[in-house]
This record gives C-alpha cells, sequence and structure tokens, in this order.
C-alpha cells in the first residue's frame, strides 16, 4: 500500500507551518484551532499552495521538492480532496456531480455509498449528510491515492452530526487509502482517526492514538483540547 511522506515549511501569516509527517492506510486526523494552520497541510498536500521548502511524495512519486524544483499541478496528484462545504455543482444532478470526479467509477460509488437512488436530485434537495456523501462519492470517482477531507462535519447540524460521523468512519475504514482530516473538533477526530496529530501555531505538538493522547497527553493545550482521563 502506497504511503504519503511529507516535510514542508509554509509562511503564514503570523508564523510557518513546518511539519513533518509520514501517513500509510491508515487516517490521521490534524486536530487544532482555527488558524493552526490545518488547511493549509492539505492545500500543500493536493497542491493549492506552494511550500517555502520541503517534499511531498506517495512513496517514490514526487509531487513536490523544493531542492528538484519538482512541483506537480493538482490535476497530476492523484488527491481525491473534500472541501469543507463539499462545493457541489449546484445546477448538476448528484450523478453529474459524482462522474465530474471520472465516470468510470460514478455507478458504483453511488450504490456503495447509498445514494443511487438521488442520482437525478439537485444538490439543494439533499440533507447535509447526503451532500457529504455525493462529495465523497466525487472525490473517489478519481480514483485517487491519497484522500483529504476538509473539516468534513462542521456544515452539519447537531442533530445529525453523530450519525453522519459514525457512517463516515465506517466508510473510511473500508477505503484503505492514505488518508488525513483536519477538524477543530476532538470528538470527530477520536472517532474517524486511527492516529491524531494536535497542531498548534504550525508545529505537531503530539501525535498519537485517540487513547494515548486522551491517557498522556503531552502538555496542557493537549489535555485541554482532549481532556485528561
Amino acid at each position: 500500500m502506497d504511503a504519503l511522506r511529507l516535510d514542508v515549511t509554509v509562511p503564514l501569516r503570523s508564523f510557518s507551518l513546518e511539519l513533518a509527517l509520514d501517513v500509510g492506510a491508515e487516517t490521521v486526523a490534524l486536530v487544532g484551532p482555527s488558524g493552526a494552520g490545518k488547511s493549509t497541510v492539505l492545500r500543500a498536500i493536493a497542491g493549492l499552495v506552494r511550500p517555502e521548502t520541503g517534499r511531498v511524495a506517495l512513496d517514490d512519486d514526487v509531487w513536490f521538492d523544493a531542492a528538484r524544483r519538482v512541483n506537480l499541478a493538482p490535476e497530476d496528484r492523484s488527491v481525491g480532496l473534500v472541501f469543507q462545504h463539499y462545493a457541489l455543482f449546484p445546477h448538476m444532478s448528484v450523478q453529474r456531480n459524482v462522474e465530474f470526479g471520472g465516470k468510470e467509477r460514478a455507478a458504483d460509488l453511488l450504490e456503495r455509498l447509498g445514494i443511487a437512488g438521488l442520482a437525478a436530485a439537485r444538490p439543494h434537495q439533499l440533507s447535509g449528510g447526503e451532500r457529504q456523501r455525493v462529495a465523497l462519492a466525487r472525490a473517489l470517482a478519481r480514483e485517487p491515492r491519497v484522500l483529504l477531507l476538509d473539516e468534513p462535519l462542521s456544515a452539519l447540524d447537531p442533530h445529525t452530526r453523530d450519525g453522519v460521523r459514525e457512517e463516515l468512519a465506517g466508510h473510511l475504514l473500508g477505503f484503505g487509502l492514505p488518508t488525513v482530516l483536519v477538524t477543530h473538533d476532538a470528538a470527530d477526530a477520536i472517532a474517524l482517526a486511527d492516529r491524531i496529530g494536535v497542531l498548534r501555531d504550525g508545529r505537531i505538538v503530539q501525535l498519537g492514538t485517540p487513547a494515548e493522547l486522551q491517557d498522556a497527553p503531552a502538555d496542557e493545550f493537549v489535555a485541554r483540547v482532549f481532556g485528561a482521563r
């Protein structure tokens, strides 16, 4: 199975994001407050922002290498990206939204994610959880080797969040892709991720399993995020 490896520096307004991370066939969540640099990590992987220094690679497939002046365009990186508010095309049906990612797998993904019955519907006719599944199907239709999720549950109302969280956890387990998700909600990270990195001012202050971060937080900041027990 492919492994995603990144070691990048990206200057931001108040500090520089400096992050090194290896992700195998697992889900790694990056948790931190707004402005900590979480979404910048996803953008650097996807090729939407150019790091100042460092490297991003999927095994031997190098997507970015500052020293070698390698910087593949986003469309040349095998990435499926689910945006925070899903970014579905409002004028397209569910089926056409998914086919925009790739027609070959569209029908299978509609069935697999339980939205085949919604194929003719438009995004405004869908619930928040249904829109999320459509966005996920569109990202997977590209047949990506890496999956990126930007605040995947933040657009949901509190009444549906728990059910969709459980559903998404099951899907991520079945995909078997290197997956990076970012969230400000520790409960989402605990439910969805195999490992969690706590991000503060552009740096990971602790990386471990949900149990490790809850039972042995590295400092008061991590303890506040997860609640020591």
